[in-house]
């Protein structure tokens, strides 16, 4: 079983340094202890790859209705299992698949995993990546060059800080997750 994971530690700050043209930009409808959209501008020039294959997902409906698995208060909301993470099936192995796809290699860059900023997870290893992500609600500098950046939140943090909690060190979600109900991938 293969559980994607990112440490939970935190430590302090320092800008993005997101020099690529806006967009495409990934709109996300969140349902359920949240509620709203969450716009997340797709860095291209950082992670082309891995834009692609978030991109590819979107647009295939993949990500709809995919829950928001693991969420650490103060760290991350993480979601994107497009086998095992669907509302209203078998939860209990969320956070342990992909998608039918290839795993990534690395995209690492030298952008600051900040508030907002988007990720891909993985397991530990680096070039594992495939369809899950997370999104930070506080700066964690020690996920610098870990981890693949690709975008930043450019609208909705307060719809991810709304996000229904998880428990225990690993944020394991209590009851039904929040859920994003449609995810739309748009270039303007």
């Amino acid at each position: 079983m293969r559980k994607f994971l990112i440490s939970s530690a935190l430590v302090a700050l320092a800008a993005p340094a997101f020099a690529d043209e806006p967009g495409p930009y990934l709109d996300i409808t969140v349902e359920g202890q949240a509620s709203g959209t969450i716009t997340i501008d797709l860095n291209e020039e950082a992670a082309p790859q891995h834009v692609a294959r978030i991109s590819e997902l979107a647009e295939s409906g993949a990500y709809d209705n995919v829950v928001f698995h693991r969420v650490i208060d103060g760290f991350m909301a993480q979601t994107g299992d497009v086998q095992n993470g669907v509302a209203g099936g078998d939860l209990s192995m969320a956070g342990t698949g992909g998608s039918d796809m290839e795993d990534l290699p690395a995209e690492f860059s030298d952008i600051s995993f900040e508030r907002g900023v988007v990720g891909m997870a993985r397991t530990q290893d680096p070039n594992s990546a495939n369809s899950q992500f997370f999104i930070m609600f506080a700066p964690a500098p020690h996920l610098n060059g870990q981890y693949t950046v690709v975008g930043e939140v450019t609208e909705g943090l307060d719809v991810l800080d709304s996000i229904k909690k998880g428990t225990g060190g690993n944020g394991a979600i209590d009851g039904a997750p929040d859920v994003m109900a449609d995810v739309e991938l748009r270039t303007e």
